[in-house]
This record gives C-alpha cells, structure tokens and sequence, in this order.
C-alpha cells in the first residue's frame, strides 16, 4: 500500500553554511493558497487519522498516502488540520503498521521546510532517533531517511546529535556487512542511514560525532560499493566532512582517494561531483595531490570540463584541478591533456563560483613558462585582465595571481600593460581586503620587472607610489611583505625612489625592521638594499634604529634572508655610523662565514660590507694613531 519515495540527493547536498534554514521559517499569509479539492480530502480523512481504533487510523492513513504528499496543498493540508501531531504520536505506540504508516507521510511531506520545523517544534526527531533502534528494518529506514529530511537546519541537527542519533546511524551502516550476499533490504538500510549522516554532518559538532563513533572506517568500506544509490550520500558526508583536519587525514590512510577516483568515471553527475568536490577540499595536502596523480584522477578530471553545461560539477572538477595544479608534477599531465586550454574557454559567462576555480588553477599552472606561451596563444589574458575589475575578493585574489603569474613573461606584458592590467592591478591596493592587497602587490613585481620603460608607466599613475608607500602602515603580516617586495622593484628607478623617500618610505621601512617573519625579513631587506640607493638615506636608516635588527636576520635559518639582508648591509656600509652599529652587534664574524657561501651575490655583498668595515677601522686607528 505504501509506496516508496526518496530524498531528493539535491536537497541534501548544498554545504550548510551557504543553504542552511533560517531557525525560523517564515509563515505563509493565510488565505494565500486556494484551497483544492486535495485539501478538502485530506481535512475529511483527518478525523479518522485522529480518533479511529487503531484499524479504522491505518486505514485512513493509506488513504492519505493516495493523495500526491509531494503538493504543497496537501502538505500543508496535513499540518492545518492537525494531523501531524497525531502522525507524530503514532510513532510512540507499539503498533508497527500505524508507526509505518505515519512514517511513510512524514518522510513525503517533510520535503517542506514549514512542517521540516513543526516536526522538529512537535518533539518528532527524538521519537525518530529511537526507533533506530527497532527491530523491524523498514522502520528504521523509514526514520533514518525522514530524519534526513528533517535535519536541514542547525537546531534539528543539534537534536539528532544530542539524542544519540549520530551514534545509532554509524551502528546501521556497520550492522550490514559488505559483501555479494547482502540482500536489498541491506542496501536500503545502508542507504537510509548514510543520507541521515550527509544531512547531519553539514554541523562541525556532528562531523566530530561521526568520527568518535567510528564512522570513518565505515564510510571508507561503503565508498567501495557498487551502487550508486548508496555511493552518493556516502561520497556526500565525505566531502562535507573533508573541511576536517581529520577526514582528509583518514582520506588518506583509509585508501579512499582511490574510490574517489574511479567513481569520477561514473555515469552519475551527481557522484561525479561529489567526488570531485572531496579531492578539492583535500589536495590542500601535496600527498593527496600526489595520490590523485597515481591513481590517473588528473585525466578524468580534465574530461569533466567537458560537462560545462552542469555548473555544479563544473565548480567542483575546476576546484579539483586548481588545487591539484598546486603540484609541479600535476600541471606537467594537465599540459599533456591541453587542460590549460580549456581553461581559459571558461574564464567567460560563467558564475562566479566557476570562475575562482578556473582562474585559480590557471595561477598555478603559469608558474610553468610553457602555460604562460600557452596562454597568451589561447587568447586568455585579455579576459584574465577583464576580471580584474570583479568584486568578489576570492576572485580577486586568484586573478591577481594569474595575471602576475602570465607577467612573467615580457610578450605577455606587453599585453596586460595595452589592456591597462597594471594600472588596474593598482587600484586593487586600495581594496579594503588585505588578501587582495598583498595578492596584487605581488602581481605588480613581475609587471614591474618585465615592463618596458617600467620607471615611466609607475610614474604615471597619480598617487600609485604615495598609496603604496602608506601600505606599509597595514597590521598584516603578507600586506607588508608583497608591498616590501614590490618596493623593492620600484626603487630600482631613481626617480620612483626619489618620490617614495619624500612619502617617509625610510622611516616605514625601518619600523618593520624588528619582525622575526623570515618573509617579511627577506623582502624588508631587498627593500632596505635598494632604497640606500637616494639621498643621504643610508644615514637616514641609520638615524632611524634599522641597522642593529637587520643584522641580527644573519642568525635566521633561511639562506635567502642572508642573502638580502648582505645586499642590505653593504650599502649601509657605505656610511661609517652604520658600520660602527654593525660592528658592535658582531655582523663581521657572521658575514665571513657567508664569504664561503656558493651564492655569488651572497660572497660578493658579504665580503664588500666586510671591506667596509674594515676601511673605516683602518681610517680611525690611523686618525687616532697616525
């Protein structure tokens, strides 16, 4: 009599915090639906869903399910006359059928958010936690799949979690054993429990919960499955739960990558994207990018931007290859599977969630030259360029990227300066958005040094060099560290630096100088070099305390901070008060270390403060002594 009906895979997918339900849902205007002939059925059956014997209820509620339960009017039908209280009751007898019977309308009419709420209002998902524990197997399908209905919103996921629910949902999917005897009432089972989880596990709190109870080995085991059915909700708590530390650990040592893999060759959509959606919250991790690579996912990744016309695989495939195209190794297979070209046909008319993916793996994959011919020849940069006038900061940030990537090369530049990139890229530093402030610094490097007549183009942006000067005063850590970078680059024309010296670029150069970020040290040191190159502004930093911090950077670890900061220190060591400062804080036994170092320019700027140094200890002991 009743007669099956699934959750919508749909409904369940979205990430809670984009499509999570307001705690209250607004109530609709009465009299705002005309009331049919299915709402005059449903209110006559009411009374026998309400006051019959436990006979005349089950029949009334087979009657019900006759209806279309999927019509709003009905729906709406059953929570106006008052019967959902009663189908909510029904679930706390003993009698089975009537339990199966209410079950069955409740999973239907559940799809609606305003009785998703009254049932969670009514008490109903504690009741349905219990009944996991029925012995009977269709009961417990029956409440695991309403449940998922349900548990769309914060406050009823809460109540799943708080009620022992999460814990009963992991036993079903380890109660059937995987395996070529278990029969459909297994997979049903398995099913049922396994979109509970996905709906539940869109809150942080339940993520925690499923692992504590053991889930994690269970969903590795069902993600070797065959049925598609069961493949989807379990691929979709996966990937809700790989914004975990924990769940992309497990992805890897459980051996799921490579289930993920093959099931991107499936003929599912749906699955497809899923999967595709858990190695883009994974390849954060280089072994994860790596084990993508060796079980051949690169490929079938590149094949799904194919499907351009399913905006919602397209998100997560283009998502997976930015961050697989984080490894070396991986933009070499995308090369060979022209992935970058079709890329860069989707860098127009796409939404935006598209468009942060496509533009993100197209800034990883010009880190190699080859991309960069390639994509200047596909005709990219001027759309690349085009984006540059977005608003969206993740967007932002990955355009920037790309077009300081594609910089790099001066044919490309010639291009990006023509569709006026780098003024564009200016701009952005005025962003309110720290990441697209340090992101477009570091754009303007390469822009800077691949330009012709670079010194010129800067000067011609009114104001550029005052607002950069002053983004030296910003509280974050890559702000300060791009811009530094950047200064380094504009400081090389004589009459930049001359301008930025007037807007106190030394004595903000100089507040910096006591960072302990190896970062931050290594472009505030080039910075430092290149600015002494004006004026009396060797003395001037000098005068403002940054000689004794910069050779302490000598004792950090990282050889390109030693490198910098031996640029820096001899031109300082060009005024004689600086190498006293030097001097006294033991820069000369650190540098003659660094005069044996392979890196030439290390040697020479190591070995040239040194002869400064020495020259004017000489100089003083023969003034002093004749």
């Amino acid at each position: 009599i009743f007669s099956k009906a699934s959750v919508s895979f749909e409904d369940v997918s979205e990430s809670s915090s984009e499509t999570d339900e307001d705690e209250q849902p607004l109530r609709r205007q009465e009299g705002s639906t005309d009331l049919s002939a299915e709402y005059w059925g449903i209110q006559k059956l009411a009374k026998y869903v309400k006051g019959g014997d436990p006979t005349a209820t089950l029949i009334a509620l087979c009657s019900m399910r006759d209806f279309n339960l999927s019509e709003e009017t009905c729906q709406l039908a059953i929570k106006d006359t008052g019967c959902l209280e009663v189908l909510i009751n029904l679930l706390d007898t003993e009698e089975i059928k009537c339990q199966t019977g209410s079950l069955k309308i409740l999973k239907e009419i559940s799809q609606n958010m305003l009785i998703r709420h009254a049932i969670a209002d009514l008490g109903g998902l504690e009741i349905m936690v219990k009944i996991l524990d029925s012995p009977d197997t269709d009961l417990k399908c029956l409440a695991a799949e309403t449940i998922a209905n349900v548990a769309k919103f914060k406050r009823a996921r809460k109540t799943v979690r708080k009620h022992g629910g999460i814990k009963r949902l992991v036993e079903l999917l380890e109660s059937i054993s995987m395996g070529s005897s278990y029969q459909a009432k297994d997979t049903e089972t398995v099913r049922c429990a396994a979109l509970a989880l996905w709906s539940c596990s869109k809150s942080t709190k339940n993520k925690k919960a499923i692992r504590k109870a053991g889930g994690i080995p269970l969903l590795a085991r069902w993600l070797k499955c065959a049925h598609t059915n069961i493949l989807i909700p379990i691929v979709g708590t996966l990937q809700e739960c790989a914004s975990e530390p924990s769940y992309r650990l497990a992805i890897r040592t459980e051996g799921m990558i490579e289930n993920l893999v093959k099931n991107l060759s499936s003929e599912h959509e749906e699955l497809q994207r899923h999967c595709a959606s858990a190695i883009f919250k994974c390849a954060e991790d280089e072994e994860i990018r790596d084990l993508v690579r060796k079980h051949e996912g690169l490929q079938p990744l590149s094949a799904l931007l194919d499907k351009s016309e399913n905006k919602q695989l397209l998100a997560a495939v283009t998502g997976a290859i930015w961050k697989c195209a984080i490894s070396r190794e991986n933009v070499l297979k995308f090369q060979e599977y022209k992935t970058v070209e079709t890329l860069v046909t989707l860098l127009t008319d796409q939404p935006e969630e598209v468009l942060i993916n496509v533009i993100g793996a197209l800034g990883e994959c010009c880190q190699e030259e080859e991309n960069r011919g390639t994509i200047r020849r596909s005709g990219g940069i001027a759309p690349m360029v085009n984006l540059l006038t977005a608003t969206n900061p993740a967007l932002l940030v990955n355009v920037s990227k790309a077009v300081g990537g594609c910089a790099m090369e001066p044919e490309n530049m010639a291009i990006i300066d023509s569709l006026d990139g780098v003024r564009l890229l200016w701009s952005l530093l005025k962003n309110p958005n720290p990441d697209v402030q340090a992101s477009a610094a570091w754009a303007l490097c390469p822009c800077i040094e691949n330009a012709k007549n670079s010194g010129e183009m800067v000067r011609s942006f009114v104001g550029g060099l005052e607002l950069i000067v002053n983004l030296l005063k910003s509280n974050d850590k890559e702000v300060l560290t791009s811009v530094c970078a950047a200064i380094a680059n504009i400081a090389k024309d004589e009459e930049n630096l001359a301008v930025m010296t007037d807007h106190g670029v030394v004595p903000l150069l100089s507040k910096l100088a006591n960072t302990n970020n190896n970062k931050l040290r290594r472009h505030l040191a080039e910075a430092i070099a290149h600015c002494c190159m004006w004026g009396s502004n060797r003395v001037a930093f000098g005068d403002t305390k940054a000689v004794a911090p910069l050779a302490r950077y000598l004792k950090a670890k990282d050889p390109l901070v030693h490198r910098a900061t031996a640029l820096a220190l001899y031109q300082l060591s060009e005024d004689p008060n600086n190498c006293v400062i030097m001097h006294e804080n033991g820069v000369v036994k650190l540098l003659l270390a660094m005069v044996g170092s392979t890196d030439d320019i290390l040697q020479e700027a190591a070995a040239g403060c040194i002869a400064n140094i020495r020259r004017l200890a000489l100089a003083t002991e023969k003034a002093k002594y004749g």
